[in-house]
């Protein structure tokens, strides 16, 4: 492990609730992911952590796509850099809890197919 760290900020919440940031040091490597990051403070931190993910080749999933630093991105292919980093779901889209929203397209939802609308 290195000595080196980074402060990962990162906005929780329920849906319908109050949001708040929490503040994670985390060990620190070059060419980091957001999301190696995210998955350490799980591992080593707070397993609460509400994440989703399902990575066999980056990019592959878009599973997890967040805001970081205000910009959307996939969290398996955004870098750390050294000093902070804030991450937050995705604004455009029902927070399900912390870092979690509902990607579900609107047209394959159940309330959609049980309306019987195409």
């Amino acid at each position: 492990m290195t000595d080196r760290t980074v402060t990962l900020n990162v906005r929780r919440g329920e849906a319908g609730g109050e949001s708040r940031i929490e503040s994670f040091e985390v060990p620190y490597a070059e060419n980091m992911s957001v999301l190696d990051a995210l998955i350490w403070i799980r591992a080593y931190r707070d397993a609460s952590l509400a994440i989703r993910y399902s990575c066999i080749n980056a990019n592959a999933c878009k599973e997890c796509m967040v805001r970081v630093d205000g910009k959307v991105a996939y969290a398996c292919t955004a870098r750390l850099g050294a000093g902070e980093a804030t991450v937050e779901p995705l604004s455009n889209k029902p927070l399900l809890r912390d870092l979690v929203t509902d990607i579900t397209p609107p047209k394959e939802t159940l309330a959609h197919a049980l309306a019987g609308e195409d």
